[in-house]
């Protein structure tokens, strides 16, 4: 057997599998090294600089959402962008396992796993590493975004010059909206316009930061102020220094630290956990969520000096069903980004797959539109995107079935609004897959991208 020289850093809690991955891998991997903790992950791969990284993704006892995995994963792939990392996890989620992929990493494995195929996954992830040189000790280089692709509707034009008025200010923007709606895009935008393009935007999801971290991440921590902490670390307002911090979902912001928030921005200083000495920080705060602050400041769940620090200027995203001129360019924008990432000649949408995409409600918003135009990419086998690949990979109503059609729901109902309901939708993708494929259960259950049980559920369900 020959040893892949390949190396790898093993990231995980449990001691009895770094116990059994100490034995295992070093037979196939020229170096391994195993750590316990995360805290250590980044300057771990600084010193070490593994080619592929097998992160677990909790590390507290009674928590597992996978949280903490993607937002290691994300703090990872921001400073060590061609470091491959393979998600580890006793909890076989799919939506999770999704979101891990999207979010950067090169693979997922559900523990207990087959020791043949975790090599065969951790070779393939080095395998990618390889192809674009030493993984080692590249961090990300800073690129200027693109400019914001912004709607020509009324709502959206009316933002747009908001945004002109306030971008070379240091107001701080509050962006409201529904998930999906491209507050974080916005965010940017501000940043692009501002005075301090210059400089970096740090952006941090108050959502994927486990509780336990919250201070570290935000204020920085000095050596030895805990377990792990061998260094002094820079929090989040150091690393936004002359520039722009954009804290995303502030709604999760724990309340017990919420006062520390405040007297940052009112102070201008920031005390870094374990240290005595302030500070001094010059920053411009974004700030986004999609809840309903003034309600959760009436519960007393959202400090009201808080909400009025941070909303000096509120911008409200409508969310995309309100928004269709953007649909189009929007799909246009997704296509050449996927038609290249994933290597395919997809070269143009048809009208027809046009017309599915303007007609669909998204309620999950342009988050929604890009994950359908994506699947649809993967799965098309000509260079023209066709309706029949939007509603392969899940989405839009069967334009191919008639009144009279055995394809068409018979029990269908439409919300409120008049537009088809997800039930309606996910209906109709299954049928239009299952005619695709000729009822082959398989290359269905792959097409929609779910598992051959949930598949058997939904055909049940539906009575198809």
């Amino acid at each position: 057997m020959t040893k892949s020289k390949a190396k790898i850093l093993v990231v995980d809690d449990n001691a009895g599998i770094r116990s059994a991955l100490g034995i295992l891998l070093p037979l196939h991997f020229s170096q391994v090294e195993i750590i316990p903790s995360p805290n250590e992950l980044i300057s771990r791969v600084g010193t070490f600089g593994p080619d592929a990284v097998l992160l677990d993704m909790n590390f507290h006892r009674d928590i597992n959402t996978g949280n903490e995995g993607l937002y290691w994963l994300s703090e990872l792939k921001s400073r060590y962008p061609d470091v491959q990392v393979v998600l580890f996890t006793a909890y076989a989620d799919i939506a999770l396992a999704v979101e891990g992929m999207k979010r950067g990493a090169a693979d997922f494995i559900v523990k207990p796993w087959d020791n043949d195929k975790l090599i065969n996954i951790l070779e393939n992830a080095c395998g990618k590493a390889g192809r674009h040189g030493s993984a080692a000790n590249r961090p990300q280089e800073s690129k200027a975004d693109a400019p914001m692709l912004w709607g020509t509707g009324t709502a959206m034009s009316e933002i747009r010059k908001t945004v002109g008025k306030i971008a070379m200010t240091d107001a701080s923007v509050l962006i409201t909206g529904e998930n999906g709606t491209g507050k974080d895009v916005l965010a940017k935008e501000i940043h692009r316009l501002s005075g301090r393009s210059a400089m970096p935007m740090i952006s941090v999801d108050l959502g994927a930061v486990p509780e336990t971290l919250f201070e570290s991440e935000l204020f920085g921590h000095a050596k030895g102020a805990f377990t792990d902490a061998k260094t002094d670390f820079a929090g989040k307002f150091e690393q936004a220094q002359g520039g722009t911090l954009f804290l995303d979902e502030i709604g999760n912001f724990p309340l017990h630290l919420q006062s520390k928030l405040l007297r940052v921005l009112q102070n201008r200083t920031v005390t870094r956990v374990g240290d005595t000495r302030s500070i001094p920080v010059n920053i411009r705060l974004v700030c986004a969520t999609n809840m309903d602050l003034p309600q959760m400041v009436r519960d007393g769940k959202f400090r009201e000096d808080l909400f009025y620090r941070i909303n000096t200027v509120q911008i409200h995203l409508p969310p995309l069903r309100e928004r269709k001129d953007e649909i189009p360019r929007l799909a246009e924008m997704f296509l050449e980004k996927f038609s290249g990432q994933y290597n395919r000649k997809v070269s143009s949408i048809s009208d027809d797959a046009l017309r599915v995409l303007v007609s669909v409600p998204w309620k999950g918003n342009i988050r929604e539109l890009q994950n359908c135009i994506e699947k649809a990419v993967i799965m098309s086998e000509g260079e023209t995107l066709t309706a029949n690949d939007i509603m392969s990979s899940g989405t839009g109503p069967d334009l191919h079935a008639g009144p009279g059609d055995s394809n068409t729901p018979s029990a269908a109902v439409r919300d409120g609004n008049g537009e088809d309901t997800l039930e309606m939708i996910e209906e109709r993708a299954i049928r239009s897959a299952m005619k695709k494929y000729n009822g082959n259960l398989s290359m269905v259950a792959k097409a929609l991208d779910i598992s051959r049980p949930t598949l058997y559920s939904k055909l049940r369900k539906y009575n198809i």
